[in-house]
């Protein structure tokens, strides 16, 4: 199938930017003559590639022409870096991260690739376990993920692990766990849970008592927010050790339980295409992975 770069450029565009006259006023062209790219691509693909909503957004077919088309941008983009003709401000690549890494070592291993790489970057937030969903519909050109499998057309490279532990502050335990640790404490004390993905909170309680226990819950979604919740006495929760220890050093949390860590291993998968600046950002996120993880 023979879609002319223009096209794809278009195309990318009109998600880029919501709407067909978003991408009009970026490219320089009439809304008509979107119109008629995108038209021309769908007659190519024998398919309806965009939902014509607000925004507008891709169908199953027109998630792998997105993906495509960010491809060839990226592939125009280092050709451009390497004639020397690139844009002042490089490259944009957007990337999916979850919230707990973006709060403790991802966003220094990011400038340091903003400042080795010149590229910019658009850091898209979404949990772990659902990450991949943005990469394989173009969104996103790389994503830290929980997912060894890599996404068809994507490679997958396990960089470490973070470890969660189950935090209250002081007086949340003498409240609720003087007595300790139990089916019964766990099910009369308040949890907090990041959003209704967040499953820590449910593998500590089973691990601790081998049961499904479904204790008061509140939702924080912002992983500060979320530690300065149970800071408060909102509710235990489960809170990466790297983000924890400070809080445990000062006495504001103590941990629950003698027992290891829950881990989660990390996986960076990016697009398997040759480019030096997504060769040179994985090879920066590694690295800084290792340093902080260990």
């Amino acid at each position: 199938m023979d879609l002319p770069v223009e096209h794809l450029q278009t195309f990318a565009a009109i998600i880029e930017e919501g709407s067909f006259e978003g991408a009009a006023r970026r490219l320089h062209i009439t809304p008509s003559a979107v119109s008629q790219r995108v038209r021309a691509m769908e007659e190519r693909a024998g398919s309806v590639l965009l939902r014509r909503s607000r925004p507008v957004t891709t169908t199953s077919a027109g998630a792998n022409v997105l993906r495509a088309a960010r491809q060839v941008q990226r592939v125009v983009g280092d050709l451009a870096t390497e004639l020397e003709q690139g844009p002042s401000g490089g490259a944009l690549i957007p990337i999916v991260v979850n919230a707990d890494s973006l709060a403790t070592w991802f966003v220094p291993a990011l400038a340091r690739a903003s400042r080795e790489t010149g590229a910019r970057f658009e850091v898209l937030r979404a949990d772990e376990s659902v990450s991949t969903e943005r990469l394989r519909s173009g969104e996103s050109m790389a994503a830290l993920t929980a997912t060894a499998e890599a996404v068809p057309g994507c490679t997958s490279t396990r960089i470490g692990v973070d470890r969660y532990q189950a935090v209250a502050s002081p007086e949340f335990v003498e409240r609720y766990f003087a007595k300790g640790l139990s089916a019964e404490t766990l099910a009369q004390a308040p949890v907090v849970e990041f959003d209704r993905h967040d499953d820590f909170q449910a593998r500590f309680i089973r691990r601790v008592t081998r049961a499904r226990i479904d204790p008061p819950r509140h939702f924080i979604p912002s992983s500060a927010e979320f530690v300065r919740a149970i800071e408060l006495g909102m509710g235990w929760g489960m809170v990466p050790r790297l983000q924890g220890a400070p809080c445990l050093e000062a006495g504001t949390l103590v941990a629950l339980g003698s027992g290891a860590p829950i881990e989660l291993p990390l996986y960076w998968q990016r697009w398997n295409l040759r480019s030096p600046v997504l060769d040179q950002l994985s090879a920066i996120i590694a690295e800084e992975a290792a340093a902080a993880l260990g």
